[in-house]
């Protein structure tokens, strides 16, 4: 693991475009049914109402939010980091730079410290040491610090006027990142879609490589780029920003990071808020399998959309236009301008990337049909987060495998690459494909504690019906196994609920800005 250079700015660009996509959405339903009603769209539905109705109070009191006393000595960076963030900041934000000092493997003192770099994000004229809100992203989407500069983007002006939004590196992205696999050996993984005998052994030897490679280059060793790292990460700054109660947001692996904090640490909760956080007692093969039976969900979704729009490419029908281009990739790989090979496999990687955020949507529809003309470079382009300069690739993969501790053997692979593909069509081979990455893997570090974080104020939990990262269910586990907690159910798609819809957004903004949280789960439509 290297030290990151302090004040150090990354030069890591994605080359994906976003445009955003109309979405009607309707209020929220509260009440005690398992199955509230919900708004269905129609061609007749009534406008939502411009007054919105006040949520009823929690029983529960949550701790009011506690200026920033940081001892981390941040500095204005918003020049510097501007011209090299796709998309841009939003206008109105000033960002400032500073690190964090941690142990490389708390597992391990001995093994030295490494630099974590962390953003303060706010609007230009807010108020000095607003409280801050921690914004902890998922390792497959945005796991850097940035992702609190994304959010800051997004969220209402109410919430920018409340906190400073907080971000933090995760271990092996931003300035620390992880960078030890061969070039040829992430392609492989990538590319993997064939589960007959040969290819599995010959997968086998490429993940083989990964672990080989990056522990002899890493001091610490691989052990460290786990999920429950990041928890004794949150609960360090959580001392240098100066808190007693920490409040915060975390999104997919970065909510169970903020569970495992949570569980750790319940007597320094604030206000927490976990956006589709994974099962917490979930192992695999059930992992994989959620996620290709979630992603399954989220491609519907997408086709639905699609189908919907009067310009959408990959009309009639945009399943059997998919299917049809991986059928072609799988013998004939279409060939780019620079050597690089568009291959059914990379082709999935894109379109699960896409899947994560409805406003890609358009995109990737022409991402997709591009390919179908003939040309790559779209489809090719969404993966250059992933597997670009200062890629995430490494990353992705160390946090996957260190967070599960059962390990497939190729055959019981191969076998359920078999049944998958028949149950789930698109994913379900190369979810299963997924696990022999992680089978030379060695098995994660302890098992995660696994109390209730009894004495944690009420945290509220968030769902998404069609999350392509991973069923909804894993938010109602997670609700489950802890002490105090309200579930808020969003029946749309995509990688974290808050804030896409202002159902949504109107139940996470009660409780972080003004303390409230529904007496009674809650149902947010599409």
């Amino acid at each position: 693991m290297r030290a990151a250079p302090r004040g150090a700015v990354s030069r890591r660009a994605a080359a994906i475009v976003l445009l955003s996509i109309a979405v009607l959405l309707a209020g929220c339903t509260v009440g005690p049914s398992d199955r509230p009603p919900v708004a269905v769209r129609g061609e007749n539905m009534p406008a939502p109402p411009t007054a919105v109705p006040q949520l009823p109070p929690s029983i529960d009191e949550l701790p009011e939010p506690e200026e920033l006393a940081t001892t981390i000595p941040f500095y204005d960076c918003t020049e510097d980091l501007t011209p090299v963030i796709i998309p841009p900041p939003a206008p109105g934000l000033r960002i400032e730079c500073g690190d964090l000092s941690v142990p490389a493997d708390p597992d391990a003192p001995q093994a030295g410290s490494v630099l974590l770099e962390v953003l303060r994000v706010g609007s230009a004229d807010a108020t000095p040491n607003l409280p801050p809100l921690l914004v902890v992203g998922d390792s497959a989407g945005e796991p850097t610090a940035r992702a609190a500069i994304t959010m800051a983007g997004k969220v209402s002006p109410e919430l920018l006027g409340r906190y400073s939004l907080i971000g933090i590196d995760r271990r092996g992205a931003g300035e620390d990142f992880l960078d030890c696999a061969r070039p040829s050996t992430r392609s492989a993984l990538v590319d993997a879609t064939n589960s007959g005998e040969a290819a599995l052994t010959a997968l086998l030897e490429q993940a083989r490589l990964v672990v080989q490679d990056c522990q002899l280059n890493l001091d610490a060793g691989i052990g460290a780029y786990r999920t429950a790292t990041t928890s004794s990460d949150i609960e360090l700054l959580r001392q240098e920003l100066g808190v007693d109660r920490l409040a915060a947001v975390g999104v997919g692996d970065g909510a169970a990071a903020l569970t495992g904090w949570a569980r750790a640490q319940p007597m320094h909760v604030g206000r927490l808020v976990l956006d589709s956080p994974p099962a917490p007692d979930a192992d695999e093969p059930e992992l994989s399998e959620g996620r290709a039976k979630s992603a399954e969900a989220a491609f519907d979704a997408f086709a639905v959309a699609c189908k919907a729009r009067p310009d959408c490419p990959l009309l009639p029908e945009p399943r059997a236009a998919v299917t049809s281009l991986l059928d072609g990739l799988r013998t004939r790989p279409i060939l780019a301008a620079d050597g690089t090979r568009l291959t059914a496999g990379a082709t999935i990687a894109a379109l699960l990337t896409g899947l994560r955020d409805p406003d890609q949507w358009p995109v990737t529809a022409g991402a997709l049909a591009a390919a179908v003309e003939g040309d790559p470079e779209p489809l090719l382009g969404m993966l250059v987060l992933a597997l670009g300069p200062r890629g995430t690739f490494d990353m992705t993969l160390a946090t996957s495998c260190n967070d599960t501790r059962k390990r497939l053997a190729p055959g019981e692979i191969g076998g359920l690459a078999q049944q998958w593909k028949g149950t789930y069509p698109l994913f379900g081979e190369t979810m299963a494909m997924h696990m022999l990455a992680c089978a030379p893997w060695p098995t994660g570090g302890p098992a995660p504690v696994r109390n209730s974080a009894a004495g944690a104020p009420p945290i509220l939990v968030l769902g998404t019906a069609a999350d392509p990262r991973g069923p909804a269910e894993g938010a109602r586990r997670t609700a489950e196994s802890l002490a105090s907690t309200q579930l808020l159910t969003w029946q749309g798609a995509g990688t974290g609920a808050y804030p896409r819809t202002p159902c949504v957004q109107r139940v996470v903004d009660a409780m972080l800005v003004n303390g409230v949280l529904p007496t009674t789960a809650t149902l947010c439509p599409p």
